[in-house]
């Protein structure tokens, strides 16, 4: 079954609807589905990697409109949706200390919880319920999520054909490496806060 998605995720990247497909996922990652774009733009980079930087770009603004949206449902809609969303995670007793800690380091927290496995979406939920400044929040949302998929790019279109194979030969391995990350980022994210 791991080999059918591979395939499939390969062959995605000679749609045409290929940058719609991991805009959506983008976008919806970053303000409520628990799958990073990663797993559409890792495997569609490496099956195109003429397209690395497009689709790096793609996720880019996919994911700060997302980041957007996520800042409104905190802002907003906390009460109901954001609260909802926070407890589906297991949050809902971490986000207290999350918001103080907006007050003394909230770039930070941006900069560096956007490139991290701990899921954006609970960053930007948590930022438009602490109320942090939405045009920095935009700005630091740019920043970080344009570096994380960015990077990947450039690794990409660096090391792209050697790591396809290796990929290809460790797909079980790299599945569970993935799964074992996403996890990790909210265990990380329920203690550290």
């Amino acid at each position: 079954m791991l080999r059918r998605l591979y395939d499939w995720t390969l062959s995605l990247a000679a749609s045409p609807h290929a940058a719609w497909a991991l805009a959506l996922v983008s976008f919806a990652e970053s303000s409520f589905f628990p799958v990073p774009p990663d797993v559409l733009l890792i495997p569609m980079a490496l099956a195109r990697p003429d397209k690395a930087f497009f689709y790096a770009g793609v996720c880019t603004v996919s994911s700060v409109i997302g980041g957007l949206f996520g800042y409104a449902i905190g802002a907003l809609l906390y009460d109901t949706l954001g609260t909802w969303i926070i407890q589906a995670y297991g949050y809902g007793e971490n986000v207290e200390a999350f918001r103080h800690a907006y007050a003394a380091y909230g770039e930070w927290i941006i900069l560096i919880k956007g490139l991290t496995p701990i899921p954006y979406k609970l960053v930007t939920i948590t930022s438009g319920f602490a109320g942090y400044d939405f045009l920095w929040f935009t700005i630091l949302s740019i920043i970080t999520r344009g570096l994380r998929f960015y990077i990947l790019a450039v690794l990409v279109n660096r090391f792209g054909a050697p790591a396809k194979e290796i990929l290809e030969r460790n797909l079980g391995l790299a599945a569970i490496i993935l799964f074992a990350t996403i996890v990790g980022g909210f265990v990380a994210f329920r203690y550290i806060f």
